[in-house]
């Protein structure tokens, strides 16, 4: 049986679509800043968390430090009572909203129907030749987790990283997986050491249990982000 041009272009099109999104894998990449004075050891890390008197019943407060305990286990820390505990681990946590506007192309098409798909016209119907650019604004948060860690004996804080990403999540609480794993994914960092961590998304939008990618920051990494709300 002969198939038609049409037919043809479209099978191998849904043909090409399926090999790029089967191998294809989603990241979020958070930026991380941290200074340290750590010289503890496997054996006196033993930490409880600390909080405001007025953040003693804070239901949120205590999902983000369940996040952050299980990540300070990786590294050997246990989670004791506080009066017994080496460090104490306080957290920072916030989200800001921005609008951001991009410049997008309108297409034009001098081949219009019913000529898509001639030979001479390899760009079917969305055209092939922008003739103007329109201004569209879109919101984009910025997600951002301190964890600090202080000496519970001296109050000497013996480490404070940040991390923080953006992207169009509306929601701190879908965001701070990637937060708490990145902020400690390679502890102890150096004194003034920034760097990105690119964490993959499993295929249920959560956080992957693959191993992340680190690297140095870009250059001209973002600076805080100025008026973002953050609980102490």
């Amino acid at each position: 049986m002969k198939i038609d041009r049409w037919t043809r272009r479209a099978t191998l099109l849904l043909a090409t679509l399926t090999v790029l999104l089967s191998g294809c894998t989603s990241y979020v990449t958070s930026q991380v800043t941290a200074f340290s004075d750590w010289s503890g050891n496997d054996a006196t890390r033993t930490y409880a968390f600390t909080r405001a008197g007025d953040q003693q019943n804070n239901l949120e407060l205590t999902t983000y430090e369940r996040l952050v305990g299980n990540e300070l286990a990786t590294h050997a820390f246990r989670q004791v009572d506080k009066s017994q505990a080496r460090y104490l681990v306080g957290l920072s946590y916030g989200i800001r909203s921005d609008m951001v506007t991009v410049a997008q192309p309108v297409y034009y098409n001098p081949w219009p129907a019913p000529y898509w798909g001639r030979p001479f016209d390899p760009w079917g119907p969305w055209g092939a030749f922008p003739t103007a650019y329109v201004n569209q604004s879109y919101p984009i948060f910025t997600h951002l987790l301190g964890v600090r860690i202080t000496e519970r004996a001296s109050g000497k804080e013996v480490y404070n990283v940040t991390a923080r990403n953006s992207d169009e999540e509306s929601s701190l609480v879908r965001a701070m997986p990637y937060l708490a794993r990145s902020a400690l994914a390679d502890f102890p960092l150096g004194n003034g050491v920034v760097h990105t961590v690119k964490l993959p998304v499993d295929k249920n939008g959560g956080a992957s249990n693959e191993v992340a990618t680190t690297g140095p920051a870009p250059a001209a990494a973002p600076a805080s982000a100025p008026g973002a709300k953050v609980v102490q």
